[in-house]
């Protein structure tokens, strides 16, 4: 099958999808207008002027502009390779540059805040999800959250497939927690609470980091870890320091995927403070995976995987105090806290494993694919 992605090429969840691909046989494109190397993938870069980032009150006229001129490119760029299958990443992004083309069939897959803010932001933005939640002939999603607003937005229910972005339980293994690490991160025998979603305001971690003075009042010597960059960092270094709790709190930066792996099995608590999420976070599903017990925000489908008081706490979004306490109760009770960890692990390992998930995606391509050949 020759299957073009068009899909931020940058992001590890795109390498993870356009991977299962390759390692199966089929010809894979990937359109995308950043740069990255990906084995036996074809690369088709956009020439990109600007940032058509939708931002908080929508998108500029500049982003406009660039968001437009992606899709004239990539539309080019389709027909001219004319691909059997068009999978586009992100409703309102890639999912919108591979039905312009007009080709078919096409799939979409929605990412969550596509769906579930953005339509939210302004009259065009809703206008386009709608044209492309229509123009798609199957439509993916990793949540029923994610699922209802689609059909809120008028997309056809039967066009909707839950597919789990998967977690890779070989790579998220408990057995990758290493002590000679935690000596090289620096936090040695101290208990070690870490975050990995990325320093943007909609994961809003400052719950977090106002979190810290008071787990410190109770448990000095703990460490937390906040993996991950954004425009949010220097902000909450900042506010870290004026806590007074710079000397318990690593800022890792970026991170590879094999070093988040890492990180999280040589922790001992994992915290999302997210405001918004489709289904379960993979950094959610990792950390799982990984054995750690969860705190997460009571947003997304949260609910539909965290077994609250057996395999972690669900608390209200912007409550640090509540935040507190649960981390407080899993480090000062060893048992507990081991026991999420086994549970965490066994859900993920029976409900999103990535191996089975992608195996049910290529089937509902190679099923759409032969439909259209024979109509």
């Amino acid at each position: 099958m020759k299957i073009c992605f068009v899909a931020n090429a940058e992001s590890i969840h795109t390498e993870r999808w356009v991977n299962h691909f390759t390692k199966n046989g089929h010809e894979v494109h990937l359109i995308s207008h950043k740069g990255r190397d990906i084995k036996s993938v074809i690369f088709h870069k956009l020439i990109t002027i600007g940032n058509s980032k939708i931002k908080r009150e929508g998108i500029t006229l500049l982003g406009l502009f660039t968001f437009f001129i992606r899709a004239i490119q990539t539309v080019y760029i389709l027909r001219r390779i004319k691909p059997e299958l068009i999978h586009g990443h992100n409703i309102v992004l890639g999912g919108f540059y591979g039905t312009l083309s007009g080709l078919h069939p096409i799939v979409v897959t929605a990412w969550g805040t596509d769906v579930l803010i953005a339509p939210h932001r302004s009259v065009l933005i809703k206008k386009i999800v709608k044209y492309v939640i229509k123009k798609a002939d199957i439509i993916t999603c990793d949540g029923l959250n994610t699922k209802n607003a689609m059909v809120t937005l008028e997309a056809e229910e039967e066009k909707i497939k839950i597919i789990y972005f998967g977690i890779d339980t070989r790579k998220n293994h408990p057995s990758l927690r290493d002590n000679h690490f935690r000596e090289r991160i620096k936090i040695n025998d101290s208990p070690a609470v870490i975050s990995i979603r990325n320093l943007n305001p909609i994961y809003n971690v400052e719950t977090l980091i106002n979190a810290i003075p008071m787990v410190l009042s109770e448990i000095p010597d703990t460490k937390f870890i906040i993996a991950g960059t954004g425009p949010s960092e220097k902000e909450l270094i900042e506010l870290s320091r004026s806590l007074k709790i710079e000397k318990s709190t690593i800022f890792t930066g970026s991170l590879a995927s094999d070093e988040i792996s890492k990180y999280l099995a040589s922790s001992d608590i994992y915290v999302s403070t997210s405001l918004s999420d489709s289904g379960l976070a993979a950094s959610t599903g990792e950390a799982m995976a990984c054995g750690l017990p969860v705190i997460v925000t009571d947003v997304g489908g949260n609910r539909e995987w965290i077994i609250e008081g057996e395999s972690g706490f669900i608390i209200p979004v912007r409550d640090h105090n509540r935040l507190a306490e649960k981390i407080i109760i899993l480090l000062k009770n060893t048992n507990t806290r081991e026991g999420f960890g086994k549970k965490s692990r066994k859900i993920i390992e029976e409900r999103q494993d990535y191996y089975k998930e992608m195996d049910k995606m290529e089937l509902i391509c190679i099923d759409l694919v032969s439909r259209f050949k024979k109509e």
